[in-house]
């Protein structure tokens, strides 16, 4: 690689956020690692946690203040380094900037991707592509995370080693935070686009670091894939038996109706987590133990649609305004009779099976309170404070969570601290979720349509909460429904603006997502932790509301 060296030798300064002096540059990085050996950090970290290790880091070794946000970028590379050598290199991706080609005699082309590379060795591109290809990685020379994040949700994809300067790089931590890929990033020594350098052994030293075993590498997708494949008709036979009469043939269908999936995912995925096992690996009691998941799942939305009135689902009628709800509400206690039968069923420890079944009956009962305690505010009209309504959420959404999650857990052995972090990170999701959801069905209204006033809602409770005089008055005529329709709608659409509301719950939802991370930083098990953070950027559709980075598009400089 002498030649690759020559080619990156520097043409300006070092930039005054980053060292000047390579020895400091090396130095900070073996630091970085003994700290992450030391203190057994496993990603992904949050960038508060980050920015906290790495002051320290720079405090200790007597370094300025200015170099901060260098140490944050070497800091996550050393917790990443692990996760990274498990991908194999033709599932990683080699990202680099095109400032580093020298404009004078370039001889690349751009394409609405990126710089086309043409070999002709005035730079150093050519000579890394090269290199890297060689070991299998697929090779990109662009810049912005639209580009990066729509390869890594394409799939194939499943890694990043880039090259960037750090403004760029603090614009993709959110992205490659939320998404929980492992990535690593060599910082470019100094800003200016123009034929840039970096510590070429630094970006060798990750492009061929690698750990032949990667036995039981959680695959998200696939386990998708697996958990959906379990809910066909073929399979739900080997479940539930033959079908000889209505109950269990209405079940059934009300079973495999599409749907997410969440709730199975997230039993199945914490145990393979947690036990190292593949996803085409899982044997048949996660499996059961996920199909008795969705059974609750689905028993409970046959009752929420009853109580709340509500006559579509999945695209299709309700089962109540299919059948009738005599129909209905049996079809949904067949359902969770089933999934007690089929954890009752597992061949595992006694002890183990107890732990189960409490688990689910515990999440159960407090669902009901949940459910109770809004039917009753539906039944009398009440004040509820924003306090309430999310204590009621706690209640009512955070149960389904707790009980898919803590279920894998057990089944894979788990201890009560990881229990506990368990209840934590659903009780702060299922929160979440709800807020999301509320925003969402306001947002999407449509004209005339006066049905999200009448339910409980944090988005109409903020409202209420936050107005004053006449203006909280007209609320509560719409919130009894005493005013309907397009005035109604109208009324609210108004009152939102006026208070803010719309953007004060959406500060409810990043809080309540904010809490959720927090909560994986107790979790020690990679895999699992970036699972679960995985899970809830998906969930909460974090990549979906970040905003691009300005630079998306090539520039034909």
């Amino acid at each position: 690689m002498d030649k690759l060296q020559f080619h990156i030798s520097l043409y300006k300064p070092v930039g005054p956020d980053i060292p000047a002096d390579k020895v400091v540059r090396d130095r900070i990085k073996a630091v970085c690692r003994e700290t992450v050996e030391h203190r057994k950090l496993v990603g992904p970290l949050s960038l508060e946690v980050l920015e906290s290790a790495a002051g320290e880091i720079l405090a200790g070794m007597g370094l300025e203040e200015r170099y901060l946000k260098f140490a944050i970028v070497v800091l996550n590379n050393e917790v990443q380094r692990k996760a990274l050598s498990r991908v194999p290199y033709e599932k990683r991706l080699l990202l680099l900037p095109r400032c580093m080609r020298d404009e004078t005699v370039c001889k690349g082309e751009f394409d609405e991707i990126g710089l086309l590379c043409r070999g002709c060795g005035g730079c150093a591109i050519d000579a890394l592509s090269q290199f890297a290809q060689r070991l299998g990685y697929s090779v990109l020379v662009a810049e912005g995370s639209p580009v990066v994040m729509g390869l890594l949700e394409a799939g194939g994809i499943e890694a990043v080693v880039g090259v960037s300067c750090l403004a760029m790089l603090e614009k993709m931590f959110p992205y490659m935070e939320a998404a929980a890929f492992p990535g690593v990033a060599v910082p470019l020594l100094y800003d200016g686009c123009v034929r840039t350098a970096f510590d070429v052994d630094w970006l060798l030293d990750f492009l061929e670091s690698v750990e032949e075993d990667d036995a039981g590498r959680l695959d998200l997708r696939q386990l998708r894939q697996q958990v959906q494949a379990w809910f066909e008709p073929d399979a739900l036979a080997r479940w539930m038996g033959p079908s000889p009469g209505p109950v269990e043939t209405t079940a059934r269908d009300w079973l495999a109706l599409a749907g997410k999936r969440w709730r199975p995912v997230l039993a199945a995925g914490v145990w393979s987590a947690l036990t190292q096992t593949c996803a085409d690996g899982l044997p048949e009691m996660i499996q059961k133990a996920a199909v008795a998941v969705e059974c609750f799942h689905k028993a409970s939305l046959i009752h929420d649609d009853i109580e709340d009135g509500d006559e579509f689902r999945y695209g299709q009628k309700t089962l109540h305004a299919q059948t009738g709800v005599p129909i209905a509400l049996n079809i949904g206690d067949y359902l969770l009779g089933l999934g007690y039968q089929l954890l009752a069923e597992l061949d595992v420890d006694a002890a183990v099976r107890s732990a189960m079944l409490s688990a689910a009956a515990q999440g159960h009962r407090v669902l009901c309170l949940g459910q109770g305690a809004e039917l009753d505010w539906m039944h009398h009209r009440y004040p509820l404070s924003s306090q309430d309504v999310l204590r009621i959420f706690e209640q009512k959404t955070s149960p389904a969570f707790e009980v898919a999650l803590k279920l894998g857990a057990i089944l894979a052995g788990a201890d009560s601290g990881l229990l506990e972090t368990l209840t934590h990170f659903s009780r702060y999701i299922g929160q979440a979720y709800q807020i999301r959801d509320d925003i969402l069905d306001w947002m999407s209204a449509e004209p005339g349509s006066d049905t999200q006033a009448s339910r409980l809602s944090i988005v109409m409770t903020l409202a209420v909460e936050k107005s004053v005089g006449s203006d909280r008055d007209k609320l509560m005529d719409v919130w009894h429904g005493r005013v309907t329709g397009m005035e109604a709608q109208s009324l609210c659409k108004a009152m939102f603006e006026k208070y803010h509301v719309i953007a004060e719950a959406r500060d409810l939802l990043s809080e309540f997502g904010r809490r959720a991370r927090e909560c994986l930083e107790a979790i020690s098990c990679g895999d699992l932790k970036v699972f679960l953070r995985r899970v809830l950027a998906k969930i909460l559709d974090e990549l979906g509301e970040l905003s691009c980075c300005e630079d998306h598009s090539p520039r034909h400089d």
